[in-house]
Order: C-alpha cells, then sequence, then structure tokens
C-alpha cells in the first residue's frame, strides 16, 4: 500500500461568497480503503464532483495514476479507470442486469451491439469480485442487496477502450441493507482490495467507517482537518472532529403510552406496484409512543407513509385517526395535527427553487395566519409567514441561506432541520398529534442524526403517536419502543424493543419465512 493511484493538491473550490472546498490535498494508495467523512455541508460532495469532471476547481490539481486529469471533463475520470457507486440509485429497473451495464460501456454511435462480448467482461468482473447477478434478470426483480452488485459491477466493468476501473468511490453504500447484506458487501470490498482495487468509501456510520478503511480523511467547514490510519482511533474522536465538539445520542427512557390508540389501521390495503402497496396491514399508534418500522426501502414503507399522510387511499379495510375515517386530503390532516417529515427531502419535503421562507410555511400558506381573503381572493400575508419563518430557522438552527435565498442552497442537513421545525412547530404552537417520520436521519452526520432524534423523543414525551420509518436498524432499536418489519406490503404484528435482536430483525427484513411464523404465532 505504497503507490500513489490519485494525487490530490491543493483544491479550493468556491460558490459565490461560500468556500467549499480549501486547498485539500489527499493521496490514494494502491489496494487501500479511504474512508471519507464530514458532516452534511463539509465539502465532501463537491470535492467527488471535481474528482469527476462535474466542477472545475478554482484552484488546484489531480494527478491519477502518475498523470494530470483534465479539469471538468467527466469521460477523463472513467478513462483513467475511476469509477463510482452513487448515493441514489442509477439503474432502470425495467432493462436486465446486462443492459444496465452495457449503457455506461458502450459508445451510442455504434450501429450495433456486442452483447457476448459484454457479457463475457461481466461474468468475469462477477467472478474476479464474487458479485454473482443474474445477468438476464431484470433490476425491477432483484433484491436491494442484489441491486447494489449490480450498481458496483457497473462502476467496475470496463469498456473494449478503456479497460476495468482500478479506483472505485462508493456513496453511502450500506444506506439501505440489512445487516446481513452489508456483511457480504464487507467481504466483497476485501476480496475487491486483496487484488489491488483502490477504494474511497464515504459513509456517515462511523462502525462502518472503522471497520472497513485503513486510513480515515475528516473534512469540517471545507476544510480537511484530520488524517490517520483507522486503526489509530475510535468513533468518538471521529464524530470530535467531524462536528468540531462532542456527540452524545439521546437516550430512550420508558414510553407511557396513551391507552387509546390515536390512530388505528384495521386490515388496510393500497392499490399500487408489488414494490410500492401494504396489504392487510394492521397497526394501532398511540400517544406517547414511538413504532418504529425496519424493512429494505422497497417493501412498502412509501405507501404507509403516503396513507397516514393523505396522499394516498385505502382501497380496502378500515383507517381511522382520533376516532374518525382517515381521508385522503393532507390539507385537512395537516389542520388536524399530523405532522410529515418525507423520505426525499428534496423532491417531496422542499421545492429548492423557492425561498426558505416559503418552504417553512409552505403546508399552511392557504390558511391564517399566513393567508387572508380580500375581494374573495387569499392573499399571502408575508410579515407573518417570514416571521414565522425566522422563529423556526433560529430554534433549529438552520444555517448556510437566508430566508429569501433558494432553499435548494441548503446542505441535506440543514434542509432536514428546516422541514422537521415545519413539522414540529405550528403557528398556533400547537403540538402535533401524530408524526409520520420516514427516514429522518438518512444521509445525514452524526451531529443531525442527534438532533434529529432528540426531536423526535421529545415530540413523543409530548404526548405525539410517533410512526418512525426507517432502514437504519440502528435508529430503529434505539428510538422504537415498539418494533414492526415490513416485507413485501405485509406487516408483521409490533412488539416492544426488548423482544428483537439485530439477528432477528435483519432476517425477517429479508423475508425469512421462520421470523414471520414466530412473529405471527
Amino acid at each position: 500500500m505504497t503507490d500513489c493511484v490519485l494525487r490530490l493538491r491543493g483544491i479550493t473550490k468556491r460558490f459565490g461568497n461560500l468556500l467549499a472546498n480549501d486547498s485539500i490535498s489527499l493521496d490514494l494508495r494502491h489496494g487501500e480503503v479511504l474512508a471519507l467523512l464530514g458532516e452534511n455541508g463539509a465539502g465532501k460532495s463537491t470535492l467527488v464532483a471535481i474528482l469527476f469532471g462535474h466542477y472545475v476547481a478554482d484552484a488546484g490539481t489531480i494527478e491519477a495514476f502518475g498523470k494530470p486529469l483534465p479539469a471538468g471533463e467527466p469521460r477523463a475520470a472513467l478513462d483513467a479507470g475511476i469509477g463510482m457507486v452513487h448515493q441514489h440509485s442509477t439503474l432502470a429497473d425495467n432493462l436486465s442486469v446486462l443492459d444496465n451495464v452495457m449503457l455506461g460501456i458502450e459508445p451510442l454511435w455504434r450501429p450495433w451491439s456486442r452483447r457476448d462480448a459484454a457479457r463475457r467482461r461481466l461474468l468475469g468482473t462477477a467472478q474476479r469480485f464474487g458479485l454473482s447477478v443474474p445477468p438476464d434478470a431484470r433490476v425491477g426483480q432483484l433484491s436491494v442487496g442484489e441491486r447494489q452488485r449490480v450498481e458496483i459491477l457497473k462502476a467496475l466493468v470496463g469498456s473494449e477502450d478503456r479497460g476495468a476501473a482500478r479506483i472505485l468511490i462508493l456513496d453511502e453504500p450500506t444506506a439501505v441493507l440489512t445487516p446481513q447484506e452489508s456483511e457480504a458487501l464487507f467481504q466483497t470490498l476485501g476480496q475487491m482490495v486483496a487484488q489491488g482495487l483502490s477504494i474511497i468509501f464515504i459513509s456517515h456510520k462511523l462502525d462502518e467507517v472503522l471497520r472497513v478503511s485503513n486510513r480515515i480523511a475528516v473534512l469540517r467547514a471545507g476544510k480537511l482537518v484530520a488524517q490517520v490510519a483507522a486503526a489509530e482511533v475510535n468513533a468518538s474522536q471521529l464524530a470530535q472532529w467531524m462536528v468540531g465538539h462532542d456527540v452524545v445520542l439521546p437516550q430512550r427512557h420508558r414510553a407511557i403510552p396513551c391507552p387509546e390508540p390515536m390512530c388505528v389501521l384495521d386490515d388496510v390495503h393500497t392499490q399500487g406496484s408489488a414494490r410500492d402497496r401494504i396489504e392487510g396491514v394492521t397497526l394501532a399508534l398511540h400517544g406517547g409512543e414511538i413504532c418504529a418500522i425496519a424493512g429494505v426501502s422497497g417493501n412498502g414503507q412509501a405507501a404507509l407513509a403516503d396513507l397516514l399522510c393523505g396522499t394516498r387511499s385505502v382501497s380496502s379495510g378500515r383507517a381511522t385517526l382520533l376516532g374518525r375515517e382517515l381521508r385522503a386530503d393532507p390539507a385537512a390532516l395537516v389542520a388536524q395535527g399530523v405532522a410529515r417529515i418525507p423520505e426525499d427531502r428534496q423532491g417531496t419535503g422542499a421545492i429548492g427553487d423557492l425561498p426558505v421562507w416559503e418552504n417553512a410555511c409552505g403546508e399552511r400558506l392557504g390558511r391564517a395566519p399566513f393567508s387572508r381573503k380580500v375581494l374573495g381572493m387569499n392573499w399571502v400575508c408575508r410579515a407573518a409567514a417570514r416571521e414565522h419563518a425566522q422563529h423556526l430557522v433560529e430554534q433549529f438552527d438552520v444555517r448556510g441561506a437566508g430566508l429569501d435565498a433558494p432553499a435548494r442552497g441548503l446542505s441535506g442537513g440543514n434542509l432536514q432541520k428546516l422541514i422537521l421545525a415545519r413539522a414540529l412547530i405550528a403557528p398556533d404552537a400547537a403540538a402535533p398529534r401524530l408524526i409520520v417520520a420516514h427516514q429522518p436521519s438518512w444521509g445525514l452526520d452524526v451531529g443531525a442524526v442527534a438532533f434529529v432524534q432528540q426531536q423526535l423523543l421529545a415530540a413523543r414525551d409530548a404526548g405525539a403517536a410517533v410512526l418512525l420509518i426507517s432502514d437504519d436498524l440502528d435508529e430503529v432499536l434505539a428510538l422504537g419502543d415498539r418494533i414492526a418489519v415490513l416485507y413485501r406490503g405485509r406487516l408483521t404484528p409490533a412488539q416492544p424493543n426488548g423482544e428483537w435482536t439485530r439477528e432477528r430483525l435483519g432476517l425477517a427484513m429479508a423475508g425469512a419465512a421462520q421470523v414471520s411464523a414466530t412473529l405471527a404465532a
């Protein structure tokens, strides 16, 4: 591990007054795993975007395998043997594994497709790294773990003119995997490194970082604040470097739930595809309690969250809120005290082109005190809306943009804080009755995770019924008073936290028949 395969020197990038990268210098060695850590907005994404030519640095140079990497040319990174698996899936569900891989390695101008050659490269790479996947299987029918293997193969398989990747960047690769699937991925990474591949591993899960990496680099506020061998540091020190102070995750104490349920689902079904519906779900949610739903994404979580937020209807069964029929009317549910923290903070939780103040009040802009009727028309009371938005920003320490700046300028953590504030603090100071928190801390750094979890526990203690839907087993076990597992649209009975183990949860998330039978009994 002495040969340098990637060298970044003095990388600097500004966006207006924001210094995203401040003279960052890093080396990646042959056959090593370098973990890249940093809180949301620390500059990790900018640095990787510069490496791939999506951004051009204001200063600094990059060398790959001893040769300068041209700035602003994405193909140059691929030609140099650099591949990346992105945080969000880039696969086409309606295409086969082979077709998805070929999309990245065949030139568009070729009049015919060389499928046999591509198949040989795919199978050869899969065998070399132990990434077994059926080439002709439709991606939409694969498990999440199998899809992750396809993503990695797509990054690794070389084309006829550029060869296979020799550097792989993994951005949050275990975010949606079960513990068993994560374990399989770690074994694969070990095989890759043993065969000379160099890996940049980006993750917010500090235990994973310490397990898989040789060295760790930490960014904070655009600066490189630490480089250390993984064997010489612990999770607490890494967290302190990331956020600049000690981080203590909140501790859940015993819940005292209200005896009468606030929301009841009785044999509820919804319409949708096999990966986007619920079937026969029965669940009671009580005030003063967090009910956590574990499961791998794509097993009906979106349908359950949409139903409780009023954006999806019941096709059969019965759903009630405070004893009344639960209607597919989002505005009415907000008025009744239902607060939502959506899974997709960028696409659903906020409108990036609108200013921060409008996003802060968006769910209530049509009602008092943010609107009034004049000559039969609703007019926005900007002063009241801006005052409330400023209150939310100050209460939840939302940083990075003024009230009039577009919300897309906020980092992931700060945008999540804004959405959380909007959900939990109503203009009339009424506490929410039901909180639907779908992946509330996904992709957030350890400091932001602690903040989000503390707010959910505080809302529970104030009497709210909290439905937590999360892929993160650490979060499920830390916050859930009762825990259930959603698999292929069906929900296991919700059982007390103490009756679950990580292994049992992982098996239930994978649909293990024996676990489901035990729970049903």
